[in-house]
């Protein structure tokens, strides 16, 4: 048919860009970053590094550090990106690309481009 496309009016404006709060709301995309920073591996960057980069001290680091190892495991992913919630999550994504965590930068750029347009809709 020839139908017209008319966009609504919710999607006239398009989403803003995510703050890590945002990608925190979606527990697949929070579990996955976790399983994939929270290891620790000699020659790969991981939380840490994100961590110390955004200005955590060295005494905060090795706090979080240590908090992995009590009765309950607390993730130092969901850690340091909870205190730094209010950063866009471009500023990840260029952390992955100086650490050169493409594995971790593939995965927010398609949340970026697939999932979070249709979760800002759905939550306004």
């Amino acid at each position: 048919f020839g139908k017209e496309h008319k966009p609504c009016k919710e999607c006239l404006c398009s989403a803003p860009p995510p703050k890590i709060s945002d990608l925190m709301n979606d527990e697949d995309l929070l579990y996955t970053l976790r399983l994939k920073l929270d290891p620790t591996h000699c020659t790969v960057k991981n939380w840490k590094n994100f961590a110390s980069r955004w200005g955590m001290s060295y005494d905060e680091l090795t706090l979080l550090e240590q908090r992995t190892h009590g009765p309950i495991y607390h993730s130092p992913t969901q850690e340091f990106l909870l205190r730094y919630n209010q950063k866009p999550v471009t500023e990840l994504t260029e952390l992955c690309q100086l650490y050169q965590r493409i594995d971790v930068l593939r995965l927010l750029q398609r949340w970026m481009e697939n999932d979070w347009p249709s979760r800002w809709q759905q939550a306004h």
